[in-house]
């Protein structure tokens, strides 16, 4: 047992000698590159979540509505009109779980080739794209076309990824 516990105290001893810059600076230009892309996929979440509570509490405001009048999705869709936004925020956990899983997967085993950090750029733009459509004019036939862009980019870059993947690890 003592051993244990002194094995867990130097890591421990380890990781709070560390420089907190470690871990970044010991990434490749393309690992980070894809991290950034997948930050800024986030900070596209947060934008959208934070335009969602504003469209909601002004509208509830307008309307007067007390907050236990929108408690559950049925209510809601039966009090609020503005709904573009809460749409589009639960769109933004869809299939971009999938793109933050061929990261995860790519970054844990070291293989950031730069199609796939260039491709990651593309699918966030798109996704941006996708959610400016979506809260604001909301035309779905342009929204739809983004989708499709973007979900036929991202089946590609996991197949690629899968495909080109170094012989002998999967």
């Amino acid at each position: 047992m003592s051993s244990l516990h002194g094995a867990t105290r130097r890591i421990v001893e380890t990781m709070a000698s560390a420089p907190l810059t470690a871990c970044v600076t010991d990434m490749t230009p393309n690992a980070y590159n894809l991290l950034l892309a997948t930050l800024c996929m986030v900070l596209l979440t947060f934008i959208v979540g934070i335009r969602m509570l504003y469209s909601r509490v002004q509208e509830m405001r307008q309307k007067r509505l007390h907050p236990q009048k929108v408690a559950t999705a049925k209510l809601m869709a039966a009090n609020l009109e503005n709904v573009q936004a809460a749409d589009n925020f639960r769109n933004l956990f869809e299939t971009p779980v999938l793109f933050y899983a061929l990261v995860a997967c790519a970054i844990a085993a070291s293989y950031v080739p730069l199609w796939l950090v260039i491709g990651a750029w593309c699918y966030l733009g798109l996704r941006v794209v996708h959610s400016i459509i979506h809260c604001t004019y909301n035309n779905v036939m342009h929204r739809l076309a983004v989708f499709a862009l973007s979900f036929v980019l991202l089946v590609v870059l996991w197949v690629c990824f899968v495909l080109s993947f170094p012989k002998g690890v999967l």
